[in-house]
């Protein structure tokens, strides 16, 4: 079953757009939790005198992961849609360095999962940003 849901995770996150040009890799993912690297790539530089990634390159990146940790918990059937997700920045990300989410799924309802994730560059001592974000589901 969970070589099923990470083929459907990749299948699914292979259909957005934005993550096939982002390149994110889903690196881990299993009951609940999901981790989703994004290599550094100039053309989603912010701020060309530093060289940062533009935040909405790490927000998107944030909530794919999260997205991923909901269709990998064990009580969640299929697709899942964002409804809500904050994301408080903490550093700019290395310019140069792969950004990396981790996301965990730790509540589920009846149609609502709630999920917290870090984002991380090569430094996992100092986080990115962190979030937490609400997502549809539909239960198995």
């Amino acid at each position: 079953m969970a070589t099923d849901k990470t083929s459907f995770a990749r299948q699914f996150m292979g259909q957005i757009p934005h993550s096939r040009e982002l390149g994110m890799e889903i690196t881990d993912m299993g009951d609940g939790k999901a981790e989703i690297t994004m290599g550094y790539d100039s053309r989603f530089v912010g701020d060309p005198k530093t060289g940062v990634i533009h935040g909405g390159a790490v927000s998107a990146l944030m909530d794919t992961c999260c997205g991923t940790a909901v269709m990998s918990h064990p009580q969640v059937g299929g697709a899942t849609a964002t409804i809500d997700l904050r994301i408080d920045y903490m550093r700019a990300a290395t310019p140069g360095q792969t950004i990396t989410a981790r996301a965990e799924c730790y509540h589920v309802t009846r149609s609502v999962a709630f999920v917290r994730a870090t984002t991380f560059d090569e430094d996992f001592d100092r986080p990115v940003a962190t979030a937490t974000g609400t997502f549809t589901v539909e239960t198995g």
